[in-house]
Formats: C-alpha cells, structure tokens, sequence
C-alpha cells in the first residue's frame, strides 16, 4: 500500500517526503545513498515510487536535466540500508564496472555534507561493499 507523501519543489530540488515517518529523523544520524542522473523523468519516478512504497521516509532530486537523487535514512538502520539498497539494485540504480562488477558506492553523511567533504575531501565509512559481495550481487552475512 503506497504511503502518503508531500512533493515540494524549489529552484533547485524536487522533494518527496513521508512526513509522519521523517519526523522521526534525528539529523545527527541522517545520511543518503545517492544516484547520479542523466533522465529528470526517471529521477522523478525513482524518487517519488521509493517514498511512496517506504522504502525511505524522504528522497529528493536535483531540478534539473541531469543530477543527483538522494535517498535519506538513519546511518545506524541496517533494515533501512537494506531496503534501499535492494531498490537500488532492483532498478539499476547502480552503475557495473566494465568487468560486471558492481561499483563502491558511498552513504553520505548530512554532517558531512554541511561540512563540504565533496569530492577527494569526501571519505565514507559505509560502503556498497559492507552490505553486498559486488562481484555477485549477493547479500553478506544474509
């Protein structure tokens, strides 16, 4: 059953938020698995579908023709880990490397966003690898 969500859009994000359920946020823990885009329409489903079916309590999308979607949950919430990272793989949110291998990708801390860590400043300690043998696909530790 889909979840009741508000869309709120700015110049430079489209959000899509469950509200009851990101109240619960605490924005010491908050971090997002990200998707870079080239299709804002896709981007805009992706979101909104991933908000609607629970698999996060908030997502959100640059505005523009290409970008970054953001999906937001506790860095502490392996169930919550889980859930969006099998939405990632079940809608090929994650790129392969050449030899069919999943990439690494990072969970971001908000903290560390606030304190622009971006590109070489930015070092994750939760990675795709932590959760799923990237050569396979297959969950860790089950």
């Amino acid at each position: 059953m889909a979840k009741p969500l508000k869309k709120v859009s700015n110049a430079y994000w489209v959000y899509y938020v469950n509200e009851a359920e990101a109240k619960k946020f605490d924005d010491s823990k908050v971090g997002k698995w990200m998707y870079f885009f080239k299709d804002n329409d896709f981007a805009a489903k992706i979101c909104e579908k991933a908000v609607a079916d629970g698999v996060v309590a908030e997502a959100k999308h640059s505005n523009a023709p290409d970008g970054v979607c953001c999906f937001y949950l506790h860095f502490d919430d392996k169930e919550a880990h889980k859930r969006c990272i099998t939405y990632f793989l079940e809608n090929g949110l994650i790129r392969k490397t050449k030899a069919g291998k999943l990439y690494n990708i990072s969970f971001k801390l908000d903290d560390q966003t606030r304190n622009g860590e971006y590109g070489d400043g930015f070092v994750s300690e939760i990675k795709l690898a932590n959760f799923v043998n990237l050569e396979t696909g297959e969950w860790i530790g089950g």
